[in-house]
């Protein structure tokens, strides 16, 4: 079983007789033979998902990139558990995010992969590893807000910053322990159909495809979000005076449910129609076009995250304006200084000027010219 790019894409299927079963998502459109359902308009992938990645690679990399920014140069005060949970977060959010631009580049291609095997192998582990440390990170940070708030005196021996670093080490073993089969499944293939050399993910057979699916709809959303819901409840129930918590908690909650919801949702379609327990073309159609459209969805919560986590505090707003003023401050200390050097260099030359002149007129006078040495003989012999 082959599966087209990081996630289904759209496409069509057709036996192969080496592999217990072939499944190859590509654009409809570009296929060599009509696809069933041939009247539903296929979505343009090649135009509309590079477009889409684009946006969310510059917003996404911009928000992080500021966040990693301000976190990591925390004072020691300043590094709290929830802290050291954000940085890691948007560290694997910028991860992924520089990636993107490849697979932008690959679906304005038509699906060819121009970058190798290597990258392709690399990239599709990236947006594995995202999927899951990013959610197993704001999982994490739930359980935290929930001993801070609900528990806050019988916490304070668990929320030590060194066991905030140890629980991100065993984060980032567990995202990558899940994303290791997605490593070892992805490569390039050659797909005759439409005469490019894909990056798939070669399935050995359809239990490996169902294992992962069910793992990555399981461990990557189902679980987390249980947990996710359970620590909010609760600090709901406690909610005296935490209005404004509350509302960045409801936030959290339902950017992580609205990214992540439809992309499971249609995942697990294909799933049913594998097994054929469903069809139909509205099946066929929702599967092949909406499968990329809900993973962009899913991708703008690396966007989302360093906004609800990071920008909406006000002590990370204002450590953000003081890191702002003081890059500004020393950049203008920078140019008065290189504007100091180029006027103290600019009167050295001037005064160097002045002198050379007036040596030039001092030389003139102690040498006068021939005319006046002639008419001075002239006169002497008068």
């Amino acid at each position: 079983m082959l599966c087209n790019n990081h996630e289904a894409l759209e496409g069509y299927k057709t036996p192969q007789p080496h592999l217990v079963s072939q499944k190859i998502y590509l654009n409809a459109s570009l296929a060599p033979s009509d696809p069933p359902c041939a009247d539903w308009t296929p979505v343009p992938m090649t135009t509309v998902i590079p477009a889409i990645y684009s946006v969310i690679c510059v917003l996404g990399t911009i928000a992080n990139a500021l966040a990693v920014c301000v976190l990591a140069h925390a004072s020691a005060l300043r590094r709290t558990v929830a802290n050291t949970f954000m940085l890691n977060l948007c560290v694997s959010d910028l991860l992924f995010l520089l990636s993107l631009p490849l697979w932008a580049v690959y679906y304005s291609r038509g699906y060819s992969w121009p970058f190798g095997r290597l990258a392709c192998k690399i990239c599709g582990a990236l947006h594995n590893l995202n999927l899951y440390a990013s959610i197993f990170f704001i999982t994490a940070m739930s359980i935290d807000r929930y001993l801070a708030i609900v528990h806050p005196l019988r916490s304070q021996s668990a929320r030590d910053p060194t066991r905030a670093r140890l629980t991100c080490i065993l984060v980032w073993f567990l995202a990558c322990a899940c994303s290791a089969p997605t490593l070892a499944l992805r490569d390039t293939r050659y797909l005759s159909g439409l005469d490019v050399e894909a990056c798939v993910i070669s399935y050995p057979d359809h239990t490996w495809y169902l294992t992962l699916v069910w793992m990555k709809i399981a461990l990557g959303f189902l679980l987390p979000l249980l947990v996710i819901s359970c620590c909010y409840c609760a600090i709901a129930l406690e909610g005296r005076g935490l209005e404004r918590v509350l509302w960045t908690v409801a936030a959290v909650v339902l950017a992580f449910f609205l990214c992540w919801f439809p992309f499971h949702c249609v995942t697990f379609m294909d799933v049913l129609n594998s097994q054929g327990k469903l069809d139909g073309c509205w099946v066929y159609w929702s599967i092949h076009n909406l499968t990329p459209l809900t993973l962009c969805l899913g991708f703008s919560n690396s966007a989302i995250n360093p906004v609800l986590y990071c920008f909406i505090g006000n002590h990370f707003r204002g450590r953000l304006g003081g890191l702002c003023k003081g890059l500004c401050a020393c950049l203008k200390a920078r140019g008065e200084d290189h504007s100091q050097k180029r006027g103290s260099f600019s009167t050295r030359l001037s005064s160097f000027s002045r002198k050379l002149s007036d040596l030039k007129d001092l030389d003139t006078e102690k040498k006068p010219s021939n005319w006046s040495v002639a008419e001075m003989t002239a006169n002497q012999l008068s």
